[in-house]
């Protein structure tokens, strides 16, 4: 590694440039850009660590890419990259006090004696910016500046116990902190359900085998329950048994709106796999009003009669709705049904519900079921050519287009079920309590719902909640306490970028902050740093969240002071 001059544009620049090899062949490649030296000779910061690595400031007459090197190799080490952006969500949970709560009554009544605010944020950030294993994490904690030796790994084990017992209290804590610091309202919250796996085959009351949204049919997993707010923001989850089906997880999350955040009044938006006729009667019976999908192929002749009956469909209002065209295609039309749901209980007793249904043709939906629908045809026809493997299907997917011939074990293609599911191309349907709500209102609310199933994406990919690779039950509800509080601050820096005109997606902000370096290298026994070059939306978000980024060129304990007043 050695410093660099080059001449272009009549300037001179200086480049901190290190040698290596490709094909057989010497290259070099740029570590770190400086700037340009006429500047840089009046940075007495510059030029305290310049002087050690070689005597740039007295070089005036150098040729174009004349290296200069440094006076001896053991004066300065490697360069080791240590990451400073995690402050950006320091920052964030310091503003959520979430610090405040770890250091709390809790710690100090299970005489925690690390600090746990410190482990939990370092688990935290890891799995925001390049998830690992809580070994890994716990090898690579020096990678953030700041994080030096007092981390042991029991710490960080012990820790996920400690979360698992506060998580309740805790989640309490951070949907009032969120209501004061953003003014949240909570009006409407999506809900939905779906499974995460694990890294064995070992069930128990927790992990089981169940349907998995994942396709990993031989293994363990538990079922993940999620509440988020309008804005994509989470407020709370639940963990079941992984063999528990969605429609069964509405209860513990109907308790947890109505006892734990006190909320009296809201609309719940849910998928047709939330839709049973016991939970709408519960989430009627708590206050509360429902937007849910419907199961329109199940629906009454008088019901289906009225879906295909052109009469009584309108238009969108397009003033109303913008964007109309761009979510339903350049033809949509809906109509509203006035009904009264019956729902009975475990004894027998009749429940009355009032509904609006809304019935809507969309000719972007009618396109994607019709392609979905000839996909499954053709798996249909190859499964025909592969007899054997039929009868250990499920009827579903491609298996519910065949049907066995009358009085014979041969199957065959079902053409009447294929003719019967192409007249529903276009149509869906949604039913609300929430009567008085304008028709574009609900169809936007439910429209919304794309932003619990992009949180699940998030939590999925970018944080990579699976696959987990605990087996105690404390440690792995622990592990879902992390992955919840690193899914909140990534939704909350999201929002208040949005709200400053940032859009700037999950994994753009990964990589911007991922980006937030430091060179770290040692010079005659003495550490410096050199920031690295930020890329993609750093500078927006550094300054959006009102961060100053650190000099160019600093000491190491001015390092420790760029961290400590940033928080």
């Amino acid at each position: 590694m050695f410093v660099k001059i080059t001449n272009a544009g009549g300037y001179q620049y200086v480049r901190l440039v290190e040698n290596y090899r490709e094909n057989g062949k010497v290259k070099q490649r740029v570590l770190f850009n400086f700037g340009r030296l006429d500047i840089l000779k009046d940075d007495p910061a510059f030029k305290n660590i310049v002087k050690k690595l070689s005597d740039i400031v007295a070089e005036t007459t150098t040729e174009n890419a004349k290296a200069v090197t440094i006076e001896s190799e053991e004066d300065i080490s490697d360069a080791v990259v240590k990451n400073w952006g995690y402050i950006v969500y320091r920052k964030l949970w310091q503003e959520l006090e979430i610090d405040k709560f770890l250091k709390g009554k809790a710690a100090k009544e299970r005489k925690i004696k690390f600090d746990v605010d410190k482990v939990s944020f370092l688990m935290t950030i890891q799995r925001l910016i390049e998830p690992m294993s809580k070994l890994r994490t716990y090898h690579q904690r020096s990678k953030y500046f700041g994080f030096e030796e007092d981390i042991d790994l029991n710490q960080l084990y012990r820790c996920l116990d400690f979360l698992d017992s506060v998580k309740e209290d805790l989640e309490t804590y951070l949907y009032q902190r969120n209501k004061d610091l953003f003014k949240m309202v909570v009006d409407v919250v999506f809900y939905d359900v779906t499974t995460i796996y694990f890294e064995s085959c070992r069930a128990d009351e927790l992990k089981n085998f169940g349907f998995s949204k994942d396709n990993k049919v031989n293994e363990v997993q538990v079922v993940l329950g999620l509440l988020v707010d309008k804005e994509g923001r989470p407020i709370g989850y639940e963990l079941f048994p992984g063999n528990t089906i969605d429609s069964k997880t509405m209860v513990k999350i109907l308790r947890k709106l109505k006892e734990k955040f006190s909320i009296d009044k809201i609309i719940i938006v849910a998928d047709k796999g939330l839709n049973s006729r016991i939970n709408l009667k519960m989430i009627k019976e708590a206050g509360y009003d429902y937007i849910v999908a419907s199961r329109l192929k199940n629906a009454s002749k008088e019901i289906l009669d009225e879906v295909f009956n052109e009469e009584g469909y309108k238009r969108l209002d397009g003033k109303r709705c913008l964007n109309a065209e761009e979510i339903y295609g350049d033809e949509f039309k809906y109509k509203v049904l006035e009904r009264t749901n019956i729902v009975k209980d475990e004894e027998g007793k009749e429940f009355k519900i009032e509904e609006n249904l809304i019935i809507t043709y969309s000719s972007k939906r009618a396109k994607k079921d019709k392609e979905d629908r000839e996909r499954l045809v053709r798996k249909a026809k190859e499964l025909l050519e592969n007899k054997g493997s039929i009868t250990a299907l499920e009827k579903k997917g491609a298996r519910k287009y065949l049907k066995k011939k009358s009085k014979s074990e041969e199957y065959v293609l079902d053409e009447e079920a294929i003719k019967r599911d192409e007249k529903f191309d276009g149509y869906y349907a949604i039913q609300t309590s929430k009567k008085d709500m304008d028709v574009e209102e609900v169809l936007g609310a439910y429209h919304d719902l794309w932003k619990i199933e992009q949180s699940f994406r998030v939590m999925k990919s970018c944080l990579e909640v699976r696959p987990i690779y605990h087996f105690t039950e404390s440690r792995i509800k622990g592990h879902f306490v992390i992955c919840f509080l690193a899914f909140l601050l990534q939704r909350t820096l999201e929002y208040i970028l949005r709200r400053k005109g940032k859009g700037i997606s999950s994994e753009r902000i990964m990589e911007a902050i991922y980006s937030m370096n430091f060179f770290e290298i040692e010079i005659k026994g003495k550490k410096y740093l050199i920031k690295q070059r930020i890329e993609g939306g750093a500078g927006d978000i550094l300054n959006v969240m009102k961060i100053k980024g650190p000099k160019n060129f600093m000491t190491y304990e001015e390092g420790l002071e760029f961290i400590g007043i940033s928080k």
